[in-house]
């Protein structure tokens, strides 16, 4: 089976929720799923996933959530090539915020592109003024979004 990691940055447990609600999804689509709410870059380039989905919250003025900093710090201070990853990316912020809005998944996003991986899909940004519950917006997101995928046997 196709291996699927789920990358999470969470600063109150929202996207952490988000990723266990999407995670059956996949396993019924054919995917052996780790979600991982303590990622490291390792967990990225030591044993990679066939596919990959990052699940991030933003806090402060569009920062990356603590749990997520030293995978992004990582990246940025080894700059692995990534040409072989594809990934998905679901932001979650608060558009009260301006111009920082989703700012960490954006970040991450482009970051990720930096080092040629491959975004598949377009990025799913849950905005809190307008969405009570983020795990009903992204449960119907990867609905849509696990049949686009290249099959996984």
């Amino acid at each position: 089976m196709a291996l699927l990691k789920i990358f999470v940055g969470t600063m109150y447990g929202g996207s952490l929720d988000v990723a266990e609600q999407v995670q059956p999804l996949f396993e019924q689509a054919g995917y052996t799923v780790e979600v991982l709410d303590q990622p490291t870059l390792a967990d990225l380039t030591d044993a990679r996933p066939d596919l990959a989905l990052f699940v991030t919250s933003t806090t402060g003025s569009g920062d990356v959530p603590g749990n997520l900093t030293g995978f992004l710090n990582a990246l940025s201070a080894e700059s692995p090539a990534l040409d072989w990853l594809r990934y998905g990316l679901i932001a979650l912020g608060d558009s009260s915020y301006g111009e920082t809005y989703c700012g960490a998944g954006r970040h991450l996003d482009e970051r990720l592109a930096d080092l040629g991986a491959t975004r598949h899909g377009e990025r799913l940004e849950i905005d809190a003024m307008e969405t009570f519950m983020a795990d009903d917006a992204a449960l119907s997101w990867v609905e849509s979004w696990i049949p686009t995928l290249p099959a996984t046997a």
